[in-house]
């Protein structure tokens, strides 16, 4: 079959590779109809994460189930389902706690309670590193998937693949983003970062019943799609200070919730990169340090974007004395996905809105180079299998 598969940072081919195979009672072989490229996959493509071996990168896929493992009894062959991004057993300690990117059993090589980037990790993650559990991932014409009767969804009758495509991460994550901090209604919620988890972290606080939704980026065109699709009040962080303006509209006290939705990969100056350097760090914490500025006393910052590494000058400090709370992590999406479908189902809410390109998987790392370096105004790349 073809696959997108990853061979250094910065290079990306569509090659042969093996057809996967049921290799477990509760797997299924899933037949790709619709895949995506997540923001993360860039972490790996520009050597954030480190993946010495080749491997199908893609955690944002759907599909047709083609085969069924002797243990799977929650979807059956020809059923159409959208795949949750986390792989997670349904089974053990984190699972039965709705936190399912933390489960026990799917990366049993590098899973510890320590956390951190190179030693014990949690759960596994669809083509996200060996680190991650070096499962293959769904940029590409076939994909095996585990657990099978916790994680895949059928997809509700009259959807298209791209209405329902992206409940398999960014809409859970952006949704978690607002869910941790207890968003219900009336809040000010100011999201940094509008690439697509951020779009959807804004759609979701209107979901949530949020007053005023904000959306903070550098990018002019990120903006007007987020003015466009999640009616969000634009700031642009490279013309404005973002924190001075989100204070003069909340009568000088701040957003009562803060998302960071850009993670490590926030713009940085030569000598910021030089910093990193010489202490040893990966990418920036620049996003969250000015979510930790902008939001109010008292009130909630969620971290989306993804980080990997300690930082040094960790405005811990700040966040004592403003008495802020704070979530991170891996969304939840197997907590969250049955309640988004009923929001789809409903009619409460556009996902598909924020595509920009859609390409075949042979064009796929074309869509790797305009998606990281902001090319063409691209937002979300869809491939076709």
């Amino acid at each position: 079959m073809k696959a997108l598969v990853f061979h250094r940072p910065g290079h990306v081919e569509v090659n042969d590779v093996p057809d996967p195979r049921i290799e477990h009672p509760q797997d299924i072989v899933l037949r790709v109809t619709s895949t995506a490229i997540c923001g993360s996959d860039l972490h790996i493509y520009n050597g954030f994460f480190p993946q010495v071996k080749d491997m199908v990168l893609g955690h944002e896929f759907m599909g047709v189930v083609e085969e069924t493992g002797s243990a799977v009894t929650k979807v059956a062959k020809g059923d159409r389902v959208v795949v949750p991004f986390p792989i997670a057993c349904g089974a053990c300690f984190f699972c039965n706690h709705q936190l399912p990117g933390h489960c026990e059993n799917s990366n049993p090589e590098h899973y510890g309670p320590e956390g951190g980037l190179l030693d014990q990790k949690g759960g596994a993650l669809f083509g996200y590193t060996d680190l991650y559990g070096g499962y293959q991932g769904g940029q590409a014409q076939y994909v095996r998937v585990p657990y099978a009767n916790f994680g895949p969804r059928k997809v509700p009758e009259g959807f298209s693949d791209e209405e329902v495509l992206f409940l398999t991460d960014i809409f859970p994550t952006g949704y978690s983003g607002i869910d941790w901090a207890g968003v219900k209604g009336g809040e000010t919620v100011a999201v940094f970062g509008c690439g697509p988890v951020g779009i959807m972290a804004q759609k979701s606080a209107w979901l949530r019943g949020a007053k005023r939704v904000i959306g903070v980026d550098i990018q002019e065109y990120r903006l007007a799609t987020a003015r466009r699709t999640a009616n969000a009040e634009p700031i642009n962080a490279d013309t404005t200070d973002a924190v001075e303006a989100i204070r003069g509209m909340t009568g000088g006290r701040g957003a009562d919730v803060c998302v960071d939705a850009v993670g490590m990969e926030a713009d940085r100056s030569i000598a910021h990169k030089l910093g990193n350097i010489w202490r040893g760090e990966v990418g920036s914490i620049k996003g969250l340090k000015l979510c930790i500025s902008a939001v109010r006393r008292g009130g909630w910052v969620t971290v989306l974007g993804v980080y990997g590494v300690p930082y040094d000058n960790f405005p811990l400090g700040q966040i004592f004395d403003k008495g802020i709370l704070m979530a991170f992590g891996q969304a939840p999406a197997q907590k969250h996905i049955d309640t988004l479908i009923g929001h789809l189902e409903r009619r409460e809410i556009k996902l598909d809105d924020i595509i920009s390109h859609r390409l075949p998987l042979a064009e796929a790392p074309h869509g790797y180079e305009i998606f990281n370096e902001k090319k063409d105004e691209c937002v979300k790349v869809v491939l076709k299998p």
